[in-house]
């Protein structure tokens, strides 16, 4: 499935489907540009060899520590993508596989990050979208329930197109392109499959289960999930992957103050004037009846 919406010349000089990230950013040299959810900065990185100056910033330590490591001649900090704040506007806001783990209120990133940007400024960026990674949890959530487990903390958020689109229009962007398309990865970095996909990426999952059941529960998830997710050529993940390409709307003009009302004679004339002597009033008890 691929679903995309306008591209139109703001991002016109990449064919969006299957380019890297970096591409459709077009980071430009002297560009001040916040690499939301840096992680260990391999996408910093590649936005800095285009020329811009970067911001990395990550919610965890460890991540921020690895970073400035590998890559001393980025900034990096630490910072909450829910709350983060910087002193001056920034060109662009940039994240890579990292905005469907900020999972608290979606909401308030796409606020920051509006924040962040001077008006016409860029905020690009890759996620799992609906759907992804659907084959995989689904064997999860039933290895679960097999051993008498309540349902598995999931820590993703993955929109649909529509309502995340809905979210950035909202929050203030004008959106440039979404894309909702499939891209079944194969998975290199766990030989044991679905088994150490959960490890890597349901840790949290993972904490809530007994200790004794982790190994027979991972077994069973992957026999689940064999059937859809193994290949002669090895494990592929089920993913999904959402990107867009949005600008942060100009500032509204503040509207005009409404001009002073201008005195008006007349009736100031008017309320300087005595009002002219009425009727004498009638006595107090000259139509009383009498006493009771």
């Amino acid at each position: 499935m691929n679903w995309a919406v306008t591209y139109d010349s703001a991002f016109g000089y990449v064919s969006a489907h299957g380019a890297p990230l970096v591409d459709l950013l077009d980071p430009q040299p002297g560009e001040r540009i916040i690499d939301l959810g840096c992680g260990t900065g391999a996408f910093s990185a590649e936005i800095a060899a285009r020329g811009a100056e970067v911001l990395g910033i990550d919610g965890n330590p460890d991540m921020v520590a690895q970073a400035s490591a590998l890559n001393p001649g980025i900034s990096f900090m630490l910072g909450d993508a829910h709350t983060f704040t910087i002193t001056d506007v920034c060109d662009a806001v940039a994240s890579n596989a990292a905005l469907h783990w900020m999972t608290r209120d979606p909401d308030a990133v796409i606020a920051q990050v509006h924040a962040a940007l001077r008006p016409g400024g860029r905020f690009v960026g890759e996620l799992g979208g609906e759907g992804n990674c659907a084959e995989l949890v689904a064997a999860m959530q039933t290895a679960w329930r097999v051993f008498g487990l309540g349902e598995p903390e999931l820590p993703w958020y993955f929109p649909s197109p529509a309502e995340y689109a809905t979210k950035l229009e909202e929050a203030g962007f004008s959106l440039r392109l979404l894309e909702h398309a499939e891209r079944p990865s194969q998975m290199t970095e766990g030989p044991n499959g679905a088994a150490d996909w959960v490890r890597a990426y349901a840790a949290r999952a993972l904490a809530d289960v007994p200790p004794e059941l982790v190994e027979p529960l991972l077994t069973r998830v992957n026999d689940l999930a064999a059937p859809a997710l193994r290949r002669e050529s090895g494990w592929v993940a089920d993913y999904v992957r959402l990107r867009f390409a949005a600008v942060r709307k100009p500032d509204a003009p503040p509207m005009p103050e409404a001009p002073p009302v201008p005195p008006n004679p007349q009736a100031a004339s008017a309320a300087e004037t005595p009002p002219a002597p009425g009727p004498a009033p009638a006595s107090a008890g000259a139509h009383d009846g009498p006493a009771r």
